[in-house]
């Protein structure tokens, strides 16, 4: 078994990340980087929690040893070697591997890829350029700490600056601007997760906060609607004047192909595509503008799709408390919902957590 539980757990744990990925994403929509950079970045997430048990046990054993290294021989009881078991040096470097993968993909691979995908550039040295420019901020304050650990080394008299000592000032700017994001979100998430807990506990609580959330999002949802209407009656005008044998006009197709379904055919019912552009008469949009507005397409969409998700799944929620507020005072041992399941409800839900189970434990965790 040397090194057999790290092999297995590393298959494994792959699995789980390509599981959880097809899952929650759709690999025929998303670019092949996107989706190796997504499965990279759960795979060492996942990994670094399933792996430390087994350093963890093999650490302990090896102390062991060398507790009783004065024995002429450590007895099985007093040293036992562990199944999960890691021969030496393979740890050491498993380890780097998983950091420094893990710090390219945080620094430098993934909030590029986010800044690239909302682009709204035509080309692929505009997408480039404009990642860059608004990652200038996120890289500035990594380099500020860096420089500062940079220049306390330089003039401490007892330090020389050498490849390791480069790396130890990187690796102590990264966790410092680590630990500084987590000062910040550990003080809200300390408060409101336990609160959040002991609040979900109170049904008729829950159900009057979540009438508000629904308000709340309702204004959002409607003021998302409004820019998209606002943003595709812009795109309709762009699309009119600017014809199909227009420079522009491929641009104007990307445009079109980020827009939701339902205005795309209602603006390719509205196009005459046999009209010719005069430059004379018309005064139609720069490249720059036409960048703009292809970044405010994809901001606004994303609004949209991210609202519109958020108002079903809570509406789902305020659904299913008005039925705990039903039932609780029902006579039958079931669940009834008031509407019917928009998804198929899982196994789970169809043989172990059936409607007979539900209402006794729904009233079991109200009374505590």
């Amino acid at each position: 078994m040397s090194g057999a539980a790290l092999g297995i757990e590393i298959v494994v744990v792959f699995f789980l990340a390509l599981f959880l990925l097809h899952r929650y994403g759709d690999f025929r929509k998303q670019q092949r980087m996107v989706l190796f950079g997504t499965l990279l970045a759960w795979y060492l997430c996942f990994l670094i929690v399933f792996i430390i048990p087994l350093d963890v046990t093999t650490t302990i054993y090896k102390q062991c040893i060398i507790d009783h290294e004065p024995t002429p021989a450590p007895t099985t009881k007093e040293c036992y070697k562990p199944w999960s078991y890691i021969p030496d040096g393979i740890m050491p470097v498993f380890w780097r591997v998983v950091y420094w993968t893990s710090q390219c993909l945080t620094w430098l691979l993934l909030p590029f890829m986010q800044s690239y995908a909302r682009s709204g550039g035509f080309s692929i040295t505009g997408k480039i350029k404009t990642a860059l420019i608004e990652n200038a901020i996120y890289y500035g304050t990594y380099l500020l700490i860096f420089g500062s650990l940079l220049i306390y080394v330089a003039v401490h008299p007892e330090w020389h600056l050498s490849w390791y000592e480069l790396q130890t000032i990187g690796i102590t700017a990264a966790n410092t601007w680590g630990l500084f994001l987590l000062v910040l979100l550990m003080g809200y998430g300390l408060v409101e997760i336990p609160r959040s807990y002991w609040e979900g506990s109170r049904s008729g609580h829950l159900l009057i906060k979540t009438y508000f959330k629904v308000a709340k999002l309702m204004t959002e949802k409607a003021d998302a609607e409004e820019n998209l209407e606002d943003i595709m009656e812009e795109v309709r005008k762009v699309s009119e004047s600017i014809k199909y044998n227009h420079p522009l006009r491929k641009y104007i197709d990307t445009i079109l192909r980020k827009c939701p379904v339902e205005y795309q055919e209602k603006m390719g019912r509205n196009m005459d595509d046999y009209e010719d552009f005069d430059d004379k008469q018309n005064t139609y949009p720069s490249e720059k503008s036409l960048v703009k507005l292809h970044k405010q397409v994809i901001y606004t969409v994303q609004r949209h799709n991210r609202t519109r998700v958020q108002w079903q799944m809570l509406l789902e929620q305020a659904f299913h408390l008005e039925d705990v507020a039903k039932n609780e005072t029902s006579s039958s041992r079931q669940f009834v919902h008031s509407f019917a399941l928009l998804e198929p409800a899982s196994w789970f839900s169809r043989y172990l957590y059936t409607p007979t189970v539900g209402r006794p434990a729904v009233h079991f965790l109200l009374s505590t």
